[in-house]
């Protein structure tokens, strides 16, 4: 058909006579293969094969299979049977089409020799132009065409190319003969080189490729596009190639096309040229024609910066009927494929030519305008828009970004941890980034690691840097739940906290300095970069309305303080899928009252126990014995009334400063259910860490005034009480150490051995439940027990969690509808889901947890060879970072299963750091949840994730039917 037809319409592929077929002609206006074979012909190839079909004018060729490569690479290099002689016929062909062969001295056949797997990766692999030129060949392509200037361009265009790819040279190596070329003519441009300058250059380039190769270069076309193909082949296993493959997700075994294709030349004067374009601008989404073209050019010269290119617009004055030809052509492609098209193309001699199609890159803020508005233009529909958005590309649009033209000094890379850029001075303790960040200065928390107590020094830092840790370290999940940018894992960032200072590599970076931190690519740069506020179009508002239109899963945040519940609400959130109470204790005015608490605990414990003994042993005494323990009790209750006022005491201080937290949340969610989690973490994390505090008690003695002023603020004792406050203390921390504490004394154990903490969680959330209720409001709580192993841990929790409730709403004179439900975060819980269910109302998946205990791995320290796990493929992907489909996705099926069984509208979701990665939402869904939680800047990725797993679901349903 002509290209000025209206519709682009496909021609059926012919099919091999027999047996496999390596290798597919397209030309004059026929193709053996179409665009729905990218599996065989690779994106490119079966690009060209669909314009080719379609009476685009397309350079003729062949494309060799993707096969070859696989075949190639696993059996040491060696090519196919049946396939060279499918080549020859094949290169005979298309000689034949073009009326020049390949190797002819008169009248050569150039081609170039292109890669093109199924997805593209634009610059990745290899490519070689001008191939066919020999010492011979260039002086029949100069007599042929009258032009030598071109020849030899093309001839030093073809040597530089081949020896660099195919060869193993630099490229800079012939740059600076170039450039020597071009001072001795002094001459600014490539361009300005004359044809006997450019015949020296490429007698000189011959010479070193002689030199430095040891062989002369290759003069034979056959041998010449035998190498290149290979070349292009061995190109799939280079450095860059895999590192894009596993930056994008792209399988390691699809291999690649290599598309051989004739020469068409953009260089052979001003109404000759060569450009790049796209339908849509790539940046904005803006419904442009988008591109840069180079007149007497060939393609590489517009990516490589030799020259300026020109805005595409200037070729409609320059060429006209040209650049109509080309909007044409592209429109047509663009509504054939229905998306935006990213294209190639070259002028020779005044003749357009189409060199690739494919579907163009985007940035996120593009792909959302893309696709609201081709729903609008009826190109396609709302399913269609869901999927051709990256879900993970929207953390794009939601943090501010580092200003791409900036000139940046990397540091260091860690682990990408939460997205975003931070600028700020490095700062190396929680308190002064506090003390500075109520100061509004900007600073980088920079810690070896951070724990819990170190809370408020991130909330106040712009970003967060730790030198170990994992994608699920403290500062991680704090960090992503902050929507703070965080860089995670730096192994090369040496932190002397101590000496308030940083070290990479010779260079030093101390308290005050500043740096950067990109924490979407998980750079550290020196200095202070540049950033771009995220600018949030209207569309997309109006994307994530089509979103949630074809979502079944809900979408929760996992959030601890109305600010940030706030925040997941603006971002779509319907509901708090877990607040975890435990980071509520280490606001600096109630630190003190934890600390009490747990100092007091155990003595109060211990002294009830023996009391409780010895009232028991009241009941068979005789009247003496009676006199004997009736005095011990008397003492026991003397003893125990300190530590139990102080351990009471301390909680009953607590217990407002939760009832306000809770309060805060319920308000801010306003009718949409908060998941509330009792205490977690093992005791000790509130406290100070033992070695510090063995270093402090011994330095007391010869401790100077500040020191000790220093000393008592960090213990939050008095000065007067540092010598006997920092050895109990210390006997108390030595007490809760713990060799394995993730698998101690932690969760719903600390609620049975004491449940007055349990007891005060509860109270705090149902007087504040009632309190808003009372007021007006709609709450709806949910308590969670977390660590659960058995029914019976479960049973005991909830009992109390019900009796609180009931009894506060009894005084209130308020009913409010609850739940009491369980995190499944071991695996016991899993296994025996059908039981807990009989108790719970609800399930949560705590997959952090889980993961865990399913692997035996520490997810504080398997950082340390996860990632070598990952690169060696023991592993598809990090399981702390993506579930585990197969292993812990089978425990969540198996818990479904049983706790469904039990209860048949138990409501199940997930709580781990899981709910905002885009493949678990997908399993999620396909395991029958009701709802993922994630951290807040996470929940529009959620939401999208889960509507694409129900359009995909909704298509694999239509294709069984």
């Amino acid at each position: 058909m002509s290209t000025t037809d209206s519709e682009i319409t496909v021609a059926n592929a012919s099919a091999p006579a027999s047996g496999e077929r390596f290798v597919y002609f397209f030309g004059e206006g026929h193709s053996d293969g179409h665009g729905d074979m990218k599996d065989v012909l690779g994106g490119k190839g079966a690009g060209l094969a669909e314009m080719t079909n379609a009476g685009v004018p397309v350079p003729p060729g062949f494309t060799i299979t993707t096969s070859v490569c696989r075949h190639y690479h696993a059996n040491g290099r060696r090519l196919p049977e049946g396939f060279a002689s499918q080549q020859d016929e094949t290169l005979a062909q298309l000689e034949r089409t073009i009326g020049r062969s390949l190797g002819d001295s008169s009248d050569p056949l150039l081609v170039s020799v292109r890669s093109g797997a199924k997805f593209s990766m634009p610059g990745m692999m290899d490519t070689v132009l001008n191939l066919g030129l020999n010492d011979r060949s260039v002086e029949g392509l100069a007599a042929k065409t009258g032009n030598a200037r071109f020849a030899w361009d093309c001839y030093r265009r073809f040597i530089q190319m081949f020896a660099s790819v195919v060869m193993d040279f630099e490229k800079h190596e012939f740059e600076t003969l170039i450039t020597a070329a071009k001072k001795r003519r002094r001459v600014q441009l490539d361009t300005d080189l004359s044809a006997a300058d450019l015949e020296q250059l490429a007698l000189e380039f011959k010479r070193h490729v002689r030199k430095r190769a040891g062989r002369d270069f290759p003069q034979d076309p056959r041998e010449q596009l035998a190498m290149a193909r290979d070349a292009v082949f061995r190109s799939w296993d280079n450095d860059r190639a895999i590192y894009y493959r596993k930056q994008n997700g792209i399988p390691d075994d699809i291999g690649t096309a290599v598309n051989v294709q004739a020469m068409v030349f953009g260089n052979m004067g001003d109404t000759s040229g060569t450009g790049v374009g796209f339908t849509r601008n790539p940046s904005t989404g803006e419904h442009q024609f988008y591109g840069e073209y180079l007149t007497n050019a060939q393609g590489e010269d517009v990516v490589a910066g030799v020259r300026t290119p020109q805005p595409i617009a200037k070729l409609e004055r320059e060429m006209p009927g040209v650049y109509r030809q080309l909007r044409d052509i592209t429109s047509r492609l663009e509504k054939h494929y229905r998306d935006v098209q990213d294209f190639e193309f070259t002028i020779e001699q005044g003749k357009l030519y189409l060199l690739q199609t494919r579907n163009g890159k985007r940035t996120a803020q593009a792909a959302v305008r893309i696709a609201v508005e081709m729903v609008a233009e009826g190109l396609i529909t709302e399913a269609e828009a869901i999927l051709r958005v990256e879900p993970a590309s929207l953390d794009h649009l939601l943090h501010p970004r580092l200003d791409p033209r900036a000139k940046v000094r990397l540091l260091a890379t860690g682990l990408a941890a939460s997205p975003g850029a931070a600028v700020g001075q490095a700062v190396f303790d929680a308190d002064t980034a506090a003390e500075r960040g109520a100061r509004k200065d900007k600073v980088i928390l920079v810690r070896k690691e951070t724990t819990p107590d170190d809370i408020h020094g991130m909330d106040a830092a712009q970003g967060i840097l730790t030198a170990t840790g994992g994608m699920t370290s403290h500062a991680a999940v704090v960090a992503r739940g902050m929507g703070k940018p965080c860089v995670s894992g730096a192994g090369a960032v040496h932190v002397d906290e101590h000496g308030r200072r940083m070290t990479v590599d010779g260079v030093v970076v101390k308290e005050g300095d500043w740096i950067t931190l990109d924490g979407s690519t998980g750079r550290v740069l020196q200095g202070a970069v540049p950033t771009i506020e995220a600018e949030v179009s209207g569309e997309f508002g109006a994307f994530m309305t089509i979103v949630d239109k074809h979502r079944k899963l809900g979408v929760r945040a996992n959030a601890d303080v109305p600010r940030d519940a706030l925040k997941a609400r603006a971002f779509g959130a319907e509901g708090i899928g877990l607040c975890r109470t435990e980071h509520m204790f280490f606001a600096e005015e109630r630190l003190p009252q934890v600390v009490r608490m747990i100092m007091a605990a155990p003595r109060a414990k211990a002294l009830q126990n023996k009391l409780d003994a010895r009232v028991k042993a009241l009941e068979g005494a005789t009247p003496s014995e009676a006199r004997g323990i009736k005095a011990e009790i008397a003492k026991l209750k003397q003893e125990l009334a300190v530590p139990l006022k102080d351990y009471t005491g301390a909680l009953a201080k607590l217990l407002p400063f939760q009832r306000a937290d809770f309060r805060g949340l319920f308000k801010a969610m306003n009718g949409f259910p908060v998941t509330i989690r009792t205490l977690d973490p093992p005791l000790h994390e509130f406290l100070p860490k033992r070695e510090e505090l063995m270093v402090d008690i011994a330095r007391l003695p010869r401790a100077t005034a500040a020191q000790k002023k220093d000393m008592a603020k960090r213990y939050r004792l008095t000065v007067a009480q540092l010598k006997k406050g920092m050895p109990e203390l210390l006997q108390r921390v030595e007490e809760l150490h713990e060799f394995n504490p993730m698998l101690g004394h932690r969760g719903c154990r600390l609620g049975i051995t004491y449940p007055a903490i349990t007891e005060m969680q509860a109270r705090a959330i149902f007087e504040a439940a009632c309190e808003v209720t009372a007021k007006g409001g709609t709450v709806i709580p949910e308590v969670m027990i977390p660590l659960v192993g058995t029914v019976q841990e479960l049973a005991d929790q909830a009992a109390i969690v019900r009796r609180v409730a009931e009894d506060t709403m009894r005084q209130k004179g308020v009913t409010v509808k609850y739940l009491v439900g369980t995190m499944i975060e071991v695996p016991r819980a899993a296994v025996t889901a059908e039981r807990i269910a009989g108790v719970a109302e609800f399930f949560s998946f705590g997959t952090n947890d889980l993961t865990q205990m399913a692997f035996g791995f520490s997810r504080d320290d398997a950082g340390k060879f996860l990632p070598e796990y990952v690169e060696r493929k023991v592993l598809a992907n990090d399981p702390f970072v993506s579930l585990d489909q197969e292993g812990v996705g089978a425990l969540m099926q198996l818990a479904v299963k049983g706790g469904r069984k039990a209860r048949a509208k138990l409501k199940l979701g997930i709580c781990g750091e899981h709910g905002g990665d885009p493949a678990s939402v997908e399993f999620c869904h396909r395991a029958g949840l009701d709802y993922v939680s994630c951290s807040p800047f996470r929940v529009p990725i959620a939401r999208l994730a889960a509507a694409q797993a129900a359009v995909r679901g909704s298509t694999k349903e239509a294709d069984r039917r």
